[in-house]
């Protein structure tokens, strides 16, 4: 079962959002000429409380990209984003959703952040999506969205770690920050990822 899994293209992440993904915009034509290449299509979708402990407004004195520890985990404070119910956290406007089987909400949880579309980031509490993946038969899982470094990333190697063979469609996704991304690739190539093109789908 050949799985496409679209992480967190929402309005937020895209130019003009309140955490904008350099080029964001720019993967929602690919994403959508490559769905009908799947047997099954899944989306992940951040979905944060207005308390939630990721944003900085919620900390006095913290301004947005500092650090702080949450779970004994590092935890950037984000700029407001992806809030319950606002068109920030709606799908981008062009991207295409009527393939789509279900959508896997994550970041639900005030009181700690939820990168990977599997697990929050502390490993506390589960999705649901290694199960749902497992009993649909899916085996092959290929990961694009926003951010690459961030959702994408961790999204891939809780993947891997649950057992899925695993493809990161690089001009399908976006990274916030490419010098890092660029250390990630390294990294999960290592663990057995194979970074592909939309076109090698």
């Amino acid at each position: 079962m050949k799985t496409l899994i679209v992480i967190d293209v929402q309005n937020d992440f895209i130019p003009g959002g309140s955490l904008s993904v350099p080029d964001g915009d720019k993967i929602v034509s690919i994403i959508n000429g490559i769905q009908d290449k799947f047997d099954l299509v899944v989306a992940s979708q951040d979905w944060h409380p207005q308390n939630h402990i990721s944003f900085a407004s919620n900390h006095k004195g913290k301004k947005t990209f500092e650090e702080i520890e949450v779970f004994g985990k590092k935890q950037t404070l984000w700029p407001d984003h992806c809030v319950q119910g606002t068109v920030g956290a709606e799908f981008h406007p062009d991207l295409r959703t009527d393939s789509w089987e279900t959508i896997f909400r994550k970041g639900t949880d005030p009181n700690i952040d939820s990168y990977s579309a599997f697990y929050d980031n502390g490993h506390l509490k589960s999705t649901g999506l290694t199960g749902y993946l497992k009993e649909k038969g899916a085996t092959q899982l290929f990961f694009c969205g926003l951010a690459a470094d961030i959702c994408v990333y961790f999204s891939v190697k809780d993947a891997m770690e649950e057992g899925f063979e695993c493809f990161f469609i690089e001009d399908a996704s976006q990274p916030l920050d490419a010098a890092t991304f660029k250390i990630q690739k390294k990294e999960l190539v290592k663990l057995g990822v194979k970074m592909i093109s939309a076109k090698e789908t």
